[in-house]
């Protein structure tokens, strides 16, 4: 299994399409057993989507996300968790034990990033 966390550094992005990039984690036997960092190849409608399903990616997690990027993971059979917020290694350890739940964030407008928000 493979989880992106859409990442600026080492802390969870609130807006997904505008990242600095991705913490690429893979995951055996329920434990992350490497990460690499994947540069934000850049924001156009329903790309980033299809990149990472094209890397192998199983589950995004971000703080928020734009509606149409939700409706092609959820196409690709990505799982997507929405509303995360702090250190990326922190983040998906909670989400591996079972106590990082999605809150459905979706960013409404892409000019107000105060609405892509999201709260643990």
């Amino acid at each position: 299994m493979k989880i992106a966390v859409a990442s600026e550094g080492r802390i969870v992005a609130q807006h997904f399409g505008h990242c600095e990039g991705f913490n690429v984690f893979t995951v055996e036997e329920g434990k992350a057993t490497g990460s690499k960092f994947v540069q934000n190849p850049g924001h156009k409608p329903g790309f980033l989507p299809n990149y990472l399903n094209e890397i192998g990616v199983n589950v995004i997690i971000s703080g928020g996300m734009g509606g149409g990027a939700i409706e092609i993971f959820n196409e690709k059979g990505i799982q997507v968790v929405t509303g995360a917020t702090g250190d990326v290694e922190d983040t998906v350890n909670k989400f591996l034990a079972g106590n990082l739940k999605s809150n459905g964030s979706i960013c409404q407008e892409h000019q107000n990033s105060d609405n892509c928000g999201g709260h643990s």
